[in-house]
C-alpha cells in the first residue's frame, strides 16, 4: 500500500469538507512525483477525484436531508460571509445546476454547490456526474503545474527531507495566521454590519397599527427556494439590485430588510447601502424572532414541473 495516496486522499478530503487546510501542494507535488514515474498517473487521479466526490456527496445528502439549515451553518462558518451568502448564490442562480461544472475553480462555489445542489433537488447521479468531471480537471490542471515544476520540486525535496520539523513549524505558522487573518477580516465585515435590529414583534405591532413601514424581502432567488415563505406586503429586491431599484423612495420612508441568512448579512448589507445613501430610517429584522410572531405567506406554485431544478426558476427570469 502506497502510503502516499493514502496521505493525498485524505488532505484532498479534508479540504473538500471545508478545513481550512492546503491542498494545492500535495495535488502540484503528487502531479511531480506521477510524471517522474514515482507513483502510479492513474492511482494519483483516482485518489484525489474520489475524496472531492466523497466529501461533494456528504454535503449534497446533508442539504437534500436539511435544506437551507446547512447553508446557513455553512454560511456561519465561513471565513468570507459576505461571498457566501450573496455572490455564491448569485453565481449559481447565473449558471443553474450547470454552477457544479466550474465549482472546483471557483473561491467559494466549491464547498456551497453541493449542498446547494441537495438542497434544490439535483438528482444525485447527475450531480456525481458533474461533480467528477470538475474535480478530474481541476486535479489534473493542478497535477499539470507539478509536472511543469518537477525540476524545481526534485531540487526542493531534500532540503525540505532535511528541515523537515522546520517546514513543518513554518507551514503551521503560515496556516494558523491565513485562518487568524481570515477571522479578522470577517470581524471587521461583521462590525460595519453592527447597527440597531427590530424584532418582529415590533414590526407586527408597526404593521397592526397602520402604520406599516416599507418591508423588504433581500432574499435572493435560491435562498427564496429554499425558504419560499414570505411576509405578505414585502417587496422582493435581491441584494445586488438594492443599489438601484430603492433608491426611488423617499428619504422619510421607514424601510425594514429582511432575510433568512446568519446574524441577517445580506439584510445589514442593504440597510448600510440605504444609509450611506442618505436614507435614515433603515433596519434590519432579527431573522430569529420572526418564527410564530409574523404572518407569512407561500408565493403561488410555479408552472414549471421541476421549479427546484429549473435554471429559470432559480433566477427568477420565467415569462
Amino acid at each position: 500500500m502506497d502510503y502516499r495516496l493514502l496521505a493525498i486522499f485524505a488532505n484532498v478530503f479534508a479540504n473538500q469538507l471545508g478545513l481550512p487546510v492546503p491542498v494545492l501542494p500535495a495535488l502540484v507535488v503528487g502531479g511531480a512525483l506521477a510524471s517522474q514515474g514515482n507513483l502510479s498517473p492513474a492511482g494519483f487521479l483516482l485518489v484525489a477525484v474520489s475524496a472531492c466526490l466523497a466529501a461533494d456527496s456528504i454535503w449534497f445528502l446533508a442539504g437534500r436531508i436539511y435544506g437551507s439549515g446547512v447553508m446557513k451553518l455553512l454560511c456561519r462558518l465561513s471565513l468570507t460571509p459576505d461571498s457566501c451568502v450573496s455572490n455564491t448564490q448569485a453565481r449559481f442562480e447565473r449558471l443553474g445546476i450547470n454552477a457544479v461544472l466550474i465549482s472546483k475553480f471557483v473561491p467559494g462555489l466549491s464547498l456551497i454547490a453541493p449542498p446547494l445542489a441537495g438542497a434544490i433537488g439535483m438528482g444525485w447521479l447527475r450531480f456525481l456526474a458533474f461533480d467528477a468531471i470538475s474535480a478530474t480537471a481541476w486535479v489534473i490542471l493542478a497535477a499539470t503545474l507539478g509536472v511543469v515544476l518537477h525540476q524545481q520540486i526534485e531540487q526542493l525535496t531534500p532540503i525540505v527531507l532535511e528541515y523537515r520539523v522546520e517546514a513543518v513549524v513554518s507551514l503551521c505558522v503560515i496556516l494558523v495566521g491565513y485562518v487568524a487573518y481570515k477571522w479578522w477580516e470577517r470581524a471587521r465585515f461583521f462590525s460595519t454590519l453592527r447597527m440597531a435590529r427590530i424584532e418582529a414583534s415590533e414590526l407586527h405591532r408597526l404593521i397592526s397599527s397602520g402604520a406599516a413601514p416599507l418591508v423588504v424581502d433581500v432574499r435572493s432567488a435560491t435562498a427564496i427556494a429554499l425558504e419560499p415563505r414570505s411576509i405578505p406586503g414585502a417587496l422582493r429586491v435581491p441584494l445586488n439590485e438594492a443599489r438601484d431599484r430603492l433608491l426611488g423612495v423617499s428619504r422619510e420612508r421607514e424601510i425594514i430588510a429582511y432575510c433568512t441568512c446568519p446574524n441577517e448579512v445580506s439584510a445589514a448589507e442593504v440597510a448600510k447601502i440605504l444609509m450611506d445613501r442618505g436614507f435614515r430610517r433603515v433596519r434590519p429584522l432579527r431573522a430569529a424572532s420572526m418564527r410564530g410572531l409574523l404572518p407569512v405567506t407561500r408565493p403561488i406554485p410555479s408552472r414549471c414541473r421541476r421549479p427546484r431544478q429549473c435554471r429559470h426558476c432559480l433566477s427568477g427570469t420565467h415569462r
